[in-house]
């Protein structure tokens, strides 16, 4: 079936056969080629993609009608003509005119990095909110890039994707269609950010510090985060298997119970209309008290994916004097031959906010429960606190969140010395200062 048909059914991708072409520009050295061939092709797996072949080409300067080079072409060509692949999934950004030329010269539909990722989001957004943000940042992706058109904004597939390929109509039509849209969209979620606002407000008065797991797609977070917590989040070997925050209580060493938080995963490249997109979800970064970065260690790129959630970071402003601490987990140890994992455990005793772990068999997590408790008491103050008696919730409050170091009775009341994180002082004055 092809795929430039646009009576095509709206799972068309599902099952098609792919080449993967990979543009390595000149000065690109951060990542290895074939672990970004594998992401490529495990981004394209994860919505059923059949990936045929993989083919990397250096490239020196970026042609502006192709990107690739005219014998690159020709290549990749023949690999689509070889083995009958509908699909070339270009494993960088393309321009509408490229993504033209690519089509008519391989005589396959082009789809570049962030179209592959926006169709991904698009199928696995399982809520409300994130359906109205993958299809806000869809469209924003699709608005400039009408190659083809969009004739029916108003019929509502799963995913919101574009493989199966819009047919021809009038683009100015189409493209206040889409503004139209975007803006009953932004909209809409404006109201959701009111309402996750208020969420969050209230759990900022509750006694319970928040922690928030962030890293790379398919580092593990959500392994742990179900091992921590007992919970059932989709955990598989597979990129961006949740996208929607989920957030359940742990207990933590000296700390009475506290919120972990897992968070979409990110990924190289990420693109920035997915980051505006789901602002509002990365919020809940933003307003941790403690940020876990989950790497997954064995990985050949773990530096480089290392940097790009710091990016990410950075970007929303979660980083810098104003953020939250950093713990480091150094996740999937267990995959490591025994003389590496050595290795990778003496350079993380070396370091004072990394622990190594193995959210599959829960090695470490003792470890980091112990150090992600010590992070939350940190910046400590000691505070001279006099309750009546009567205040049991209070007390008892005190002694499970800071360190007791002193409690009398005088009179009609008690008087306790108390180090307190400055968030735990601010959520005690929040709910039983006087």
């Amino acid at each position: 079936m092809s795929v430039f048909n646009r009576d095509d059914n709206a799972d068309v991708a599902r099952g098609a056969r792919a080449i993967v072409a990979l543009p390595e520009m000149g000065g690109e050295g951060r990542r290895d080629t074939q672990a970004r061939l594998e992401e490529a092709t495990g981004l394209a797996e994860a919505i059923g993609i059949d990936v045929v072949d993989k083919l990397p080409f250096r490239i020196r300067a970026a042609k502006p009608a192709t990107l690739f080079g005219s014998g690159q072409v020709e290549a990749i060509a023949e690999a689509a003509r070889l083995h009958e692949a509908e699909l070339v999934i270009v494993d960088g950004a393309v321009t509408p005119i490229q993504q033209k030329n690519l089509e008519k010269a391989i005589n396959a539909k082009i789809i570049d990095r962030t179209g592959l990722i926006l169709e991904i989001f698009g199928e696995r957004a399982a809520t409300a909110e994130g359906r109205l943000q993958v299809e806000l940042a869809h469209l924003d992706y699709q608005a400039g890039r009408l190659v083809r058109s969009w004739t029916h904004l108003e019929r509502q597939r799963g995913g919101f994707g574009f493989l199966g390929g819009p047919g021809e109509t009038q683009i100015e039509a189409d493209r206040r269609q889409i503004r139209d849209r975007m803006a009953k969209l932004r909209k809409e979620l404006e109201q959701v950010t009111r309402t996750r606002t208020l969420h969050r407000a209230r759990r900022q008065r509750a006694p319970w510090p928040i922690i928030a797991l962030v890293g790379y797609t398919n580092a593990g977070k959500s392994t742990l985060f179900n091992r921590l917590t007992r919970a059932d989040v989709m955990a598989e070997n597979l990129l961006f298997a949740t996208l929607d925050p989920t957030m359940r209580e742990i207990g933590l060493p000296g700390i009475d119970k506290a919120i972990l938080s897992d968070t979409v995963g990110f990924i190289s490249d990420l693109p920035t209309q997915l980051v505006a997109a789901f602002r509002a979800t990365l919020e809940e970064v933003i307003s941790a008290d403690l940020i876990i970065h989950v790497r997954d260690i064995s990985h050949p790129d773990s530096d480089a994916q290392r940097q790009d959630v710091e990016d990410v970071l950075e970007e929303i402003g979660a980083r810098g004097e104003e953020g939250a601490p950093i713990l480091e987990a150094w996740n999937k140890i267990d995959s490591l031959d025994e003389q590496e994992a050595s290795r990778i455990r003496e350079e993380a005793r070396r370091r004072e906010n990394v622990v190594t772990i193995s959210a599959l068999t829960g090695e470490g997590l003792d470890d980091l429960l112990r150090l992600a408790a010590e992070r939350l008491r940190q910046g400590a103050s000691v505070h001279d606190i006099t309750l009546p008696v009567s205040a049991g919730e209070a007390i008892a409050w005190l002694h499970a969140n800071g360190e007791v170091l002193d409690q009398a009775h005088k009179d009609l009341g008690v008087t306790l010395s108390v180090r307190l994180s400055g968030a735990n002082w601010a959520r005690f004055q929040a709910n039983y200062a006087e």
